[in-house]
Parts: C-alpha cells; sequence; structure tokens
C-alpha cells in the first residue's frame, strides 16, 4: 500500500514539474484585433487562443493584425503545448 502511496505521488510530482516548466517558456501575450490571444514562446513558436478563451489551430504563415495595428505572422502550432498550459489537467 505504502509502496503504491509513493508511486501515485513521484508521478504527480514530474507532471506538475513539467507544467511548471512550459508555462515559464511563454515570452509575452500579444492581444488580437478580433479578440483573441496569440502567446509567444522563448522558442519562436506561437499557439492562439480564441475571445472566448479556447486554443485553436492556426496556419503557419497567416498574418494577424494586433490591437494597435502591427502585423504578427504565426510560427509554429503549439496547441498541446499551449492547452497545458492555460488548463492543467486537460481542461478535467
Amino acid at each position: 500500500m505504502f509502496k503504491k502511496m509513493l508511486i501515485v505521488a513521484a508521478g504527480s510530482m514530474v507532471a506538475l514539474s513539467a507544467l511548471a516548466v512550459d508555462a515559464s517558456k511563454v515570452e509575452k501575450s500579444i492581444e488580437l484585433k478580433d479578440g483573441s490571444t496569440v502567446y509567444l514562446f522563448k522558442d519562436g513558436k506561437m499557439g492562439m487562443e480564441n475571445k472566448f478563451g479556447k486554443v485553436v489551430r492556426m496556419k503557419e504563415g497567416h498574418v494577424m493584425e494586433t490591437k494597435d495595428g502591427q502585423r504578427v505572422i504565426m510560427i509554429g502550432d503549439e496547441v498541446a503545448r499551449l492547452e497545458s498550459i492555460l488548463k492543467p489537467g486537460g481542461g478535467k
């Protein structure tokens, strides 16, 4: 019984530390004109959240406009990575 509890505790610590590492890799978030938000990771890749808070796919190379009128080009499509940061535990 004790051995099972140790295994569960060790697994939980590994899972929590993985989420903490990903969250620290977000460099900044950029608000878009349409109300959605693009998250820029330190490695240069991006993930997108729509105005309703749902992580969505965006084609690489797509040009988006920020609230202040600047243009941003989508690099990468980090859906799973952003999902794990915004909704730890898969939204359960």
